[in-house]
């Protein structure tokens, strides 16, 4: 793919055409700015873990840094399942099928794409997707 010098106030529109160099460039330099921002924060997290606490003589403070580290290990594993993500959809501009529903193969859209990068499915797609987890969860119980 050529390099592509996006203008500093360049947002993607409805008006030009779908997934053309511009907008692949735009989501890519998003998508990128986001792992970046989420592996930063993961490196903080790290030295928060490796910080001590738990050699706490009291046992509430002690519960207290459990907790805390719990909830940072559950946000850490949050992080690295949604740079998973970023990767997949990353190889997915490189590939060619960046903005495409996965399903259906139907344009996901701008605004979607804008409000999550990372998704694989038409509003449609998702929906339908979600009822028929619904409806395998309901018959399961």
């Amino acid at each position: 793919m050529p390099n592509i010098v996006l203008p500093p106030d360049y947002k993607p529109s409805k008006d030009e055409e779908y997934m053309n160099p511009m907008q692949l460039e735009y989501f890519r330099q998003k998508l990128v700015d986001w792992k970046e921002s989420l592996l930063k924060e993961s490196g903080i997290t790290i030295e928060d873990l490796k910080e001590g606490g738990l050699n706490e003589p009291d046992l509430n403070d002690r519960a207290s840094n459990e907790t805390e580290k719990a909830l940072e290990l559950r946000t850490r594993d949050r992080m690295r399942k949604l740079i998973k993500k970023i990767n997949q959809a990353l190889a997915r501009i490189d590939e060619g099928t960046y903005g495409y529903c996965e399903e259906t193969g139907d344009p996901i859209g701008i605004d979607r794409l804008e409000a999550r990068p990372v998704t694989t499915l038409t509003i449609e797609a998702q929906e339908r997707h979600e009822r028929l987890e619904k409806t395998h969860t309901d018959d399961t119980v």
